[in-house]
């Protein structure tokens, strides 16, 4: 019953501040602009006679569904982080975890308790995300009378996993809000990392046999694994071997979440408050 009342009490502290709304509401403007607009811009290319003699946006046989659909995640991932570590964070910059802990003493059963209520908040943000991107590159897609994909189990199979992989991002947020209480500092980290460290680091991971082994295990490059598709690996030009396996994908995913938020409990979440 502790663990419930816990459980309870992170999705009443979540969902009774604006933050989780605004970042969804971005989430889903942002998501379905870029879906959108690519999908249109694809299949605009696509049906250029003028584009496809030169070899198109995308390489030729490329299957456009999946692609549009993933940025759902391969874009949108960086709002349940940024939610996961906004939740975490603000209980050291707002001092709420003094009453947290006065009432529920057992700090590693509050933790979890906040890590299992992000990572179902983090899914419905997959729900959100998926949604919009569903729905504008379907829309663009089928403008240009290009496949939706939308009858096939794979597309589903596909949206299925990403939503799991946000859920996951969101897991990852809280873990690292508890390893860095500072909430400027955990958003520069969010930030920094997803929009410039790891895209680099991808791209320079594929220039060797022996770096490219280790690329596959980055978080990004695991969730673009666990969902199945992504614009990176298109463009990349990955072919077979080139990423993990989609559940090797998710179990990585899952193991950084519970590591990092494992480091922040023995570090800042178990240091005296006050």
């Amino acid at each position: 019953m502790n663990g419930f009342r816990a459980l309870a009490a992170e999705f009443q502290k979540v969902l009774t501040t604006r933050t989780w709304w605004i970042l969804a509401i971005i989430l889903v403007v942002y998501v379905g602009a870029v879906s959108g607009g690519l999908a249109a811009f694809f299949g605009w290319s696509t049906n250029d006679p003028d584009i496809a003699a030169q070899g198109g946006a995308v390489p030729p046989g490329t299957n456009l569904s999946p692609l549009i659909y993933s940025f759902a995640s391969s874009i949108g991932y960086v709002f349940p982080v940024l939610l996961g570590a906004l939740a975490t964070t603000g209980e050291f910059r707002h001092q709420t975890l003094t009453p947290t802990f006065l009432a529920n003493p057992h700090r590693a059963v509050v933790l979890w308790a906040k890590f299992a209520a992000l990572l179902l908040i983090g899914a419905f943000y997959g729900v959100l995300a998926f949604a919009a991107s569903v729905g504008a590159g379907a829309v663009a897609l089928s403008a240009f009378d290009l496949g939706t994909g939308l009858d096939s189990s794979d597309t589903w199979a596909l949206i299925g996993r990403g939503i799991l992989a946000m859920a996951l991002w969101a897991g990852i947020g809280v873990g690292l809000g508890a390893l860095v209480p500072s909430q400027v500092a955990s958003i520069v980290i969010v930030i920094a990392f997803t929009q410039f460290v790891e895209p680099i680091l991808r791209t320079v991971a594929m220039l060797s046999d022996v770096t490219r082994e280790i690329g596959k295990f980055l978080p990004g490059a695991a969730s673009d694994a666990l969902v199945g598709a992504s614009f990176y690996s298109v463009m990349g030009g990955s072919g077979d071997g080139a990423t993990l396996e989609w559940w090797a994908g998710g179990l990585v995913l899952l193991g950084i979440a519970v590591v990092i938020t494992k480091l922040g409990y023995f570090t800042s979440w178990r240091r005296d408050v006050t």
